[in-house]
């Protein structure tokens, strides 16, 4: 979702943990009240969905460098507002509103995986579906130059918001899907700058503006998640310092170099297979 906006789009966002947070915060507070987990995932996606509808209208009077400060901001709302206010009630230990995700231990680990995974696949599935329809052929127009597109006819503002609440909604859902593997959601990890590393890292290590860029990108992400978990604070450093020397070295990821190489690329004919074009 972060390469629909960053690559395809032109948005460089950084409030895509706020979609994470209220995403899993959705599911906690109506878990709590008795209704189910899978309810609780499908209203995460709406309430990141409505919430980007929102805020979609002070910071889309911003561009460039000044859209991406506006919106760096809106988590760091979001965790104080969090931090201060209980949606739940009751007795807490700990600063914040930490809550443990009621029933969460009745879904086992496979469980949590091939809902993880559905998610996934229906999130590639979604892109390249846009990426083909009108609106694609109007982000890559917008991308290229703005003005150029509205000149053509093309809504700029209507492409962008769509782009962005769909982003927000699919972010939603993935993150109320992360919080039923983890049982626990609490305001400063939910709502942390570490979930923009992660999207940036994925993205810019697979390859930007490439559908199976950010898949290949995740995998390395994950890996250096492990191998880097030992020197505990100091890793976000270590992984902002790769994603620098990945922009310098090979800006289009490791997706785009194989390209340029001209190795086949396996992936186009899966999903190909899958979607029967």
């Amino acid at each position: 979702m972060w390469n629909l906006l960053a690559g395809y789009c032109g948005l460089i966002s950084l409030c895509q943990p706020a979609f994470i947070g209220l995403g899993g915060y959705t599911l906690v507070i109506l878990a709590w009240i008795g209704v189910p987990l899978y309810q609780g995932l499908i209203a995460g996606a709406i309430v990141a969905a409505l919430f980007a509808v929102i805020i979609s209208i002070p910071v889309f009077r911003l561009s460039g460098i000044y859209f991406a400060v506006g919106t760096l901001i809106v988590p760091e709302v979001l965790r104080i507002i969090f931090l201060i206010w209980r949606p739940v009630g009751g007795v807490l230990y700990g600063k914040g509103a930490g809550y443990a995700v009621k029933g969460a231990t009745l879904v086992s680990t496979m469980e949590t995986y091939w809902l993880a995974l559905i998610v996934c696949i229906c999130s590639v599935l979604l892109i390249r579906f846009i990426l083909r329809s009108n609106l694609g052929l109007g982000l890559a127009a917008i991308r290229d130059n703005p003005d150029a597109a509205a000149s053509s006819g093309i809504n700029v503002f209507k492409s962008k918001f769509y782009s962005f609440v769909i982003s927000a909604a699919i972010t939603g859902l993935a993150g109320a899907t992360f919080y039923i593997s983890q049982g626990f959601i609490e305001p400063t990890s939910a709502f942390n700058v570490k979930w923009t590393m992660i999207l940036m890292l994925s993205t810019v290590i697979g390859g930007i503006r490439i559908e199976e860029g950010p898949a290949v990108g995740a995998i390395i992400v994950v890996i250096l998640h492990f191998l880097l978990a030992r020197y505990g604070g100091v890793s976000l450093l270590i992984q902002g310092v790769i994603l620098v020397a990945i922009m310098l070295l090979a800006p289009q990821g490791i997706v785009g170099s194989i390209r340029r190489a001209g190795t086949p690329r396996p992936y186009h004919a899966l999903v190909r297979l899958i979607t029967r074009r």
